[in-house]
């Protein structure tokens, strides 16, 4: 990776993110700061840009402006979107994980529950087959997948438990930061209860940062440390998620959150 100077202490830093798909502004003038073991929550309508930020930020997506830039655990800060392709996927493989809406598509469906953990594993350089063994099962189990079903494929599995198999697949190298589009869209209510409990339980312990996207106030109050809200491309509001959303001061905020009481 190329570093570029330390200025900053945060984990992710970024400044004057833009991108436009024709016309169309999707991000204008964003600015984010995420600190190690902070869970910052991206809310907003359909549309407003917030998973257009997340592809920004994990590097998936180049801006036609702006800078992303990630500090890693020696303090020095690395541009995103101008580091070498192979030191992104060695990024996202390492230090950096996602969990999407739809866990397909982040797991093989033709490869058993244990396997598609251990896959992550042997990224990082894991060969012993008994170890990696004996690690994703005790990772089925912390996400609440009984251990007897290390062997099945995950076809078998119910919605909740594919999108618990994906959060234990991203979990197991246990990365600084973890990218998270709509994690419980989805998914029946009981089932997103019990999965934002689990996330919350992990992230917590394992002193986790995440860029939690989500349409759903009441999953960001329970999640984030930091609430960023955005309409048409833009942040419109940002602050400690509490305060936000007890006290908006953006009319779009006020909206947002008061429709949600009404329902």
């Amino acid at each position: 990776m190329t570093a570029v100077p330390n200025g900053h202490d945060g984990l992710i830093t970024a400044r004057g993110l833009y991108l436009s798909f024709g016309a169309i502004p999707a991000l204008v003038d964003v600015d984010i700061d995420l600190w190690p073991g902070e869970v910052l929550a991206v809310v907003g309508e359909s549309g407003s840009g917030k998973t257009t930020l997340l592809n920004v930020l994990s590097g998936r997506v180049a801006p036609d402006a702006g800078a992303v830039l990630y500090t890693d655990p020696e303090g020095e800060q690395h541009d995103v979107h101008t580091m070498p392709a192979p030191a992104l996927r060695t990024l996202h493989r390492s230090d950096w994980g996602f969990v999407h809406q739809d866990p397909k598509q982040n797991l093989r469906m033709n490869v058993s529950a244990g396997g598609n953990v251990g896959e992550r594993l042997m990224a990082r350089g894991a060969r012993h087959y008994g170890t990696i063994r004996a690690e994703a099962i005790d990772w089925l189990t912390q996400v609440e997948i009984d251990a007897d079903r290390v062997d099945d494929l995950p076809r078998t599995f119910s919605g909740g438990m594919l999108q618990r198999l994906q959060i234990a697949r991203t979990l197991v190298t246990h990365p600084r930061l973890v990218f998270m589009d709509e994690p419980t869209g989805g998914l029946d209510v009981s089932v997103q209860a019990r999965l934002l409990d689990l996330i919350r339980t992990l992230v917590a312990r394992l002193g986790i940062a995440a860029v939690l996207v989500t349409h759903d106030i009441a999953v960001a109050r329970l999640l984030a440390h930091r609430i960023a809200v955005m309409q048409r491309g833009r942040v419109v509001e940002t602050g400690l998620t509490d305060q936000v959303l007890d006290d908006p001061q953006h009319a779009y905020t006020q909206l947002l959150v008061s429709s949600v009481l009404q329902v």
